[in-house]
């Protein structure tokens, strides 16, 4: 990019768009709270992407010449120990985030195979399906460790084949759903009624506690933000350019995520299409596309075969799209957040961990973490849990760690703004209301992360609740342990 081209009013808000939002987002809310999911995307809107993502705009520009990203940030306000543990917990959410989608990675790989989700069939010998998913999961972390360590540049490539699957996906989406709509004289299959607004139709989230808790969700659809931050010194007229971009973007991610969800609604009636025990947060958006690809074809008339093959082109062509999707992001996660945290905290780390490879990566580290995802994989899968638990499980947990370091930036903010950093962006000005905003924004966090680690044991289910907790304690717990080693090292 020529240095003196800036960032203007439109490109910032399309690369907000594109770096936010995301597609599957929308059927996890329909599933877990139908249409009363939408007040929460708005809520999360106003209350923590816009004053969040404000924030971290302002330590960017601050810190624009640093490279350890939010390491550097939080050394600067809280110190090197928090630095440690708040970015060892953001690593961490990454690192659940490949303990998921190796795991999931099966799901489109079956959709786009068989046209719908066998998974839950592949039982093998003494192994259940949940098990047998657990060792291919492993199986898919190992391989891909191994291709990535060797410097595999050309993987990157289908992430963005990937990409312009799942944009295919949005307006094939659109306009099925719109041409559905007009062909059924505006008839949706899932009645909106206000009572449908504020109600969750899933009974695991009828609640106040487990309503509460699907703020989490919410705040993940959002996630990303701390990416953000370090765009400022590209955009032209940072100080007016930045605040009316995010602004501009929170309204139509909100808008966005809410005529979706209602969207899906067309299409899919909660009760007879999503509460069987074969649905899942995993195989969930797969299930819907099917659903629409079956009724647009039902409402022009078409033959129930007709339509049954409709449904099956729109499963296999998702399955395809987030099955590239997946593969491409997979490869760059696997050694891009690992490398930039390792490599900013340097002097923490033992040195075999930091030590590079001649392809530029840090092989002994990603080893380390890939054996910590198939031991924390095969202990999920084998703990007993069905597949609906399963998936749960790796939502919960992904959801809660992408949360968490959160807290950490938030939490340090107005202690970054009483320091005397010299800021060429700044949007909080008046120390009263910072620390308002500042306040309503953790405690809305923090709230939500207590909440979706309570509900599942009010449940009674002790599994899910154990491993949704066990996350930020576990991987905190291990950043202190590794801080208070290098600590000793340096006495």
């Amino acid at each position: 990019m020529d240095k003196n081209k800036k960032i203007g009013l439109f490109s910032l808000i399309m690369m907000i768009f594109s770096s936010i939002f995301g597609f599957a987002n929308m059927p996890v809310a329909f599933l877990q709270m139908g249409y009363a999911s939408i007040i929460w995307y708005i809520f999360a809107a106003i209350f923590f992407f816009l004053p969040v993502a404000m924030m971290l705009a302002e330590y960017g520009a601050t810190f624009k010449e640093e490279e350890g990203g939010i390491y550097s940030w939080l050394t600067h306000t809280l110190g090197e120990k928090w630095a440690f543990i708040g970015t060892f917990i953001w690593l961490s959410s990454w690192i659940i985030w490949l303990l998921s989608i190796s795991s999931k990675v099966y799901i489109p790989f079956s959709a786009m195979l068989f046209g719908k989700d066998l998974t839950q069939t592949w039982a093998f010998g003494p192994f259940n399906a949940t098990q047998v998913i657990g060792l291919l999961g492993i199986f898919w972390m190992l391989l891909v460790t191994f291709c990535a360590s060797r410097g595999v540049s050309v993987i990157s490539k289908v992430s963005s084949i990937g990409g312009t699957f799942v944009s295919a996906m949005v307006v094939v989406f659109l306009v099925a759903t719109g041409i559905a709509f007009v062909a059924s004289h505006g008839q949706m299959q899932e009645a909106l009624t206000v009572h449908s607004l504020v109600k969750a139709p899933n009974p695991a989230f009828q609640s106040p506690v487990a309503t509460m808790s699907f703020v989490v969700y919410a705040i993940f659809a959002y996630a990303g933000l701390e990416s953000l931050g370090g765009m400022i010194d590209s955009i032209d007229q940072p100080e007016k350019t930045f605040p009316k971009g995010l602004l501009i973007s929170s309204l139509l991610i909100a808008a966005a995520y809410s005529l979706m969800i209602l969207l899906w609604g067309v299409s899919t009636n909660w009760q007879r299409d999503l509460s069987g025990d074969s649905v899942n947060l995993g195989n969930i958006t797969y299930v819907m596309m099917q659903h629409l690809g079956v009724y647009l074809g039902q409402t022009l008339g078409l033959k129930a075969r007709t339509s049954a093959l409709i449904g099956n082109i729109f499963i296999r062509f998702v399955g395809l799209g987030m099955f590239l999707a997946y593969v491409g992001s997979f490869f760059i996660l696997i050694y891009s957040p690992i490398k930039s945290f390792i490599l900013g905290s340097k002097h923490l780390w033992p040195e075999k961990m930091t030590k590079l490879n001649k392809h530029g990566i840090p092989e002994f580290a990603m080893w380390m973490q890939a054996l910590l995802v198939c031991i924390l994989i095969f202990l999920i899968s084998f703990g007993g849990g069905q597949a609906k638990t399963f998936y749960t499980i790796l939502t919960d947990m992904s959801n809660v760690s992408t949360s968490f370091p959160y807290l950490f930036l938030v939490r340090a903010f107005p202690i970054f703004k009483k320091k005397a950093f010299d800021q060429p962006f700044e949007v909080y000005k008046k120390h009263g209301w910072t620390q308002v905003i500042t306040l309503i924004s953790f405690l809305i966090i923090l709230f939500g992360i207590i909440f979706t680690c309570v509900q599942p044991f009010l449940d009674g289910d002790y599994v899910t609740g154990f491993w949704t907790i066990i996350g930020p304690i576990f991987f905190g717990g291990l950043a202190w342990l590794i801080y208070r080693q290098a600590e000793k090292k340096t006495k």
